[in-house]
């Protein structure tokens, strides 16, 4: 039998609430340290959350642990309207009119948007705790330069597609204006901010971070994205498992560019709005991570990534979901969108011998761990319209 490992799941339904408890390999997912503190059950959870999903940051991996977190708790995801897709009309700025009336009022809401602090506290409670992510400004402008490369205007006319070309003379082919936000301070557009401000204000600068930094309960960076679910789980008071996660959206070896010192230095000067937020937000991180201790965050990123194998293969055992390219996986549930076909995004592929049907609600929430964007927000849109239809 598929789940015959220790893994035990006790569902309980009633007419608010869908709870899970899993228990694996001989520890419980709730256990932490003694310097674990707050330790789990000695404040509710947080259930209210805001994240920004910004581009090519790791945060698809963070919206799919969203997404479980929403089905465990029986909580409502705000999703966008039909006519914005999977985005809430992006690159426009946020809007509660793009939101689907089906899915309110929301607990959760992390697809892309441009932030719009303002118009997403009309729609959240409260006391929601705001999250985002950044990544060092010179990887994700490689990952974005060779994602986006074949639709993003600024990219397209460049000579055989050579980043090295562009970072020569960007503002030769740069399109301030264009639909797809991506080639220059990604991140500072995302987060709401003027992307083509002058380097030279400094004033500009300096407010622009003190608002991410009063927006934001806390902001993620993706290097180091384990010791970034540590803080996050003690902000929410969450459990171990509520943080469990797989890699998703990861691009293939060969579809990522080596970068040396001086093209690393050229991205970093060319997006330097976005150099100085990761730059400050780094490290506020470590301030953070410092003020937990040392010890107790490696003990918990230890005891998370023991976790996140414990919990595989309770799900999969020794047929474990194979990565390989998306373009190779014939499962529509689980291959992943590819933006053209000189990129190659990574997915997670069943061996053949396993039905991906949905008569085990236990298989069927095995499955969401290694479920890309589109689908999973498929699913959980569609969930919640035939809920409150």
């Amino acid at each position: 039998m598929l789940w015959n490992k220790v893994f035990l799941v006790l569902v309980a339904v009633s007419m608010v609430t869908l709870l899970l408890t899993w228990t694996m390999d001989g520890f419980h997912l709730s256990f932490f340290s003694p310097c674990s503190q707050p330790s789990p059950g000695l404040k509710p959870k947080q259930t209210n959350v805001v994240f920004l999903k910004t581009h090519k940051t790791g945060s698809s991996t963070m919206q799919n642990l969203l997404f479980r977190f929403a089905e465990r708790h029986n909580l409502t995801v705000a999703f966008p309207i039909k006519e914005c897709g999977h985005l809430f009309c992006y690159p426009r700025s946020f809007n509660t009119r793009f939101v689907h009336p089906g899915t309110l009022p929301a607990n959760i809401i992390t697809n892309h948007m441009r932030f719009n602090h303002d118009e997403v506290r009309r729609l959240m409670p409260n006391n929601s705790a705001y999250i985002t992510i950044l990544r060092e400004p010179a990887s994700m402008f490689e990952s974005m330069f060779t994602y986006f490369k074949e639709v993003c205007e600024s990219f397209k006319k460049v000579p055989n597609g050579s980043l090295e070309a562009f970072l020569k003379e960007p503002q030769r082919y740069y399109q301030p204006n264009e639909p797809i936000m991506a080639a220059r301070n990604a991140l500072t557009f995302d987060l709401g901010g003027d992307k083509d401000r002058p380097e030279t204000d400094a004033a500009y600068i300096r407010d622009f971070v003190a608002e991410v930094e009063s927006s934001f309960s806390l902001v993620m960076i993706a290097e180091y994205f384990d010791e970034s679910l540590v803080l996050l789980r003690h902000l929410l008071s969450w459990d171990l498992y509520d943080v469990l996660y797989v890699k998703l959206n990861m691009r293939a070896a060969g579809s990522k560019l080596s970068l040396s010192p001086g093209l690393t230095a050229k991205m970093r000067a060319w997006n330097y709005l976005d150099t100085k937020l990761y730059d400050h937000f780094n490290a506020s991180l470590w301030r953070k991570l410092a003020a937990l201790g040392p010890a107790c965050v490696a003990e918990e990123v230890s005891l998370m990534r023991q976790a996140q194998e414990s919990l595989m293969q309770s799900c999969f055992g020794d047929r474990m979901p194979q990565l390989r390219s998306g373009k190779l996986i014939k499962n529509k549930r689980l291959r992943p969108w590819q933006p053209s076909i000189n990129i190659d995004i990574m997915g997670y592929d069943l061996p053949a011998n396993i039905s991906d049907g949905s008569s085990s609600q236990v298989h069927e929430l095995c499955l969401k761990l290694i479920m890309p964007e589109v689908q999973y927000n498929n699913v959980l849109l569609d969930r919640e319209t035939q809920r409150f239809s």
